[in-house]
């Protein structure tokens, strides 16, 4: 029995020419590898890439995509431009390359052709975050044990400088990836159960049957979340939270508002439940001048406007941060130590690298996906919980993005494009409103 046989009977219908279903089957490893390997998920999806790409030149199928590519075609056309007129083009184009994981829309939107099959990689994705979460929490146990034995005096300062990671080797693309899914199940717990109820339409349970996405909310998932919350608090990083925090609130709104007047209290009680090294997490974070790792995005924030200044068109190039960063801090000072390869926020990175054209092409893209996800609200029934968690990502990938540069953290983009992909998925799939009673085809949109 081969492979993709087994995928098959798992996860539901593939595509039928061999060449796009061995790349169906590639692209699932891909995504059940994200958080174990970066290695391994991009060897997946660059096999993927390739299959499909034999595919289409030699069946010609009909290829769908997400409806942005305007911006993203700019974004990327404006992204190589400012390549070529970087201080050095060299380190340049190690940034520009990653421009390649945009095809993680393209692949997801044509290789994944039946709704078991999505279901299973969502699926796929909590169980695998809760492995990852139970490694970390191991080795938040066996660090927190070791600076107390060595350092009893300066545990807050060893733990936060040298954090948890899981499978990733950073503790940023760690915390970015628990985010998303963090956001995911969040929906999936609230809403995924509820989505019929969202239409007056007598057809929704039929089609909830129909699709294959019929998610079942069992005291598992329940528990998984709970150990990728755990896993989240002890990560320590503060743009992580506020993106579960940001994103938490929209999906509260979209399952029972009501909750939201509850939320203060909810707040202070975990304050002061919570310990001491949570607490002063938090409250270095409204002290920046007391927190390092703080203070030092406030100077490269500065350094950002001078160099947006400077140049206002293409940037100083892509990768280029480092190479120039002591020219444009004020005379006579230097850099606070410190990592300064980037600038640790996406709207000042991409206006400060690449450019205030290409920063705006970024922005468009990033409201042209929510716009549209926000439309896909409208045009699913059963399965809007999708859309909403969808959305739910972008505003706590944003957000995140506002203290850390995930935008340019492979792992972590990786996640986001294929969470994103998902309500797209669905609406090409057929779960969508009338989308068999009026004949119109719903992916000819995509």
């Amino acid at each position: 029995m081969s492979v993709a046989t087994i995928l098959e009977q798992t996860c539901g219908d593939l595509p039928k020419p061999p060449l796009a279903r061995w790349a169906a089957v590639l692209f699932t490893f891909f995504v059940l590898t994200l958080q174990i390997s970066i290695a391994a998920s991009q060897a997946f999806l660059a096999g993927a890439g390739i299959l499909y790409t034999v595919h289409v030149l030699r069946s010609r199928p009909r290829i769908g995509f997400l409806p942005v590519k305007i911006p993203l075609a700019l974004f990327c056309l404006l992204s190589l431009a400012s390549s070529f007129a970087a201080t050095n083009p060299t380190v340049a184009w190690f940034a520009v390359r990653k421009l390649v994981l945009f095809l993680i829309w393209l692949l997801a939107i044509n290789l994944i052709v039946s709704a078991r099959h999505l279901r299973r990689l969502l699926e796929g994705l909590f169980a695998v975050s809760l492995l990852t979460s139970l490694v970390a929490i191991v080795q938040f146990v066996i660090e927190y044990r070791d600076v107390r034995a060595h350092h009893p005096g300066q545990i807050y300062h060893y733990l936060t400088s040298g954090r948890i990671e899981g499978f990733m080797g950073h503790w940023m693309n760690f915390g970015g990836q628990q985010m998303l899914v963090f956001v995911f199940l969040v929906a999936f717990l609230l809403l995924s159960k509820d989505g019929a109820s969202h239409r007056q339409n007598g057809n929704a349970e039929r089609e909830r049957r129909i699709s294959g996405f019929d998610f079942r909310v069992s005291p598992l998932w329940w528990a998984v979340f709970a150990f990728v919350v755990i896993s989240i608090v002890l990560n320590f990083t503060r743009s992580v939270w506020l993106g579960c925090f940001l994103a938490g609130i929209y999906l509260v709104v979209c399952w029972k508002p009501k909750v939201l007047w509850a939320l203060p209290i909810l707040l202070a009680v975990a304050y002061l439940g919570s310990p001491p090294l949570i607490r002063e997490r938090v409250h270095l974070a409204l002290h920046p001048r007391q927190e390092p790792a703080l203070s030092i995005r406030l100077e490269m924030w500065g350094v950002a406007i001078k160099m947006i200044q400077a140049h206002p068109w293409l940037g100083v190039g892509p990768n280029n941060i480092v190479e120039v960063y002591d020219l444009y801090l004020p005379p006579g000072k230097s850099p606070e130590p410190g990592y300064h390869n980037h600038l640790h926020d996406d709207f000042l990175q991409f206006g400060a690298e690449r450019g205030l054209p290409c920063l705006a092409s970024w922005v468009w893209l990033m409201a042209a996906l929510g716009w549209f996800t926000w439309k896909m609200r409208g045009r699913l029934s059963a399965q809007r919980w999708v859309a909403d968690a969808s959305f739910a990502v972008l505003l706590g990938f944003l957000a995140e993005g506002c203290f850390e540069f995930n935008f340019g953290t492979s792992p972590v983009l990786m996640m986001f494009l294929f969470l994103t992909s998902t309500p797209f998925i669905a609406l090409r799939l057929g779960i969508a409103i009338g989308s068999k009673k009026d004949g119109t085809d719903v992916g000819a949109s995509l």
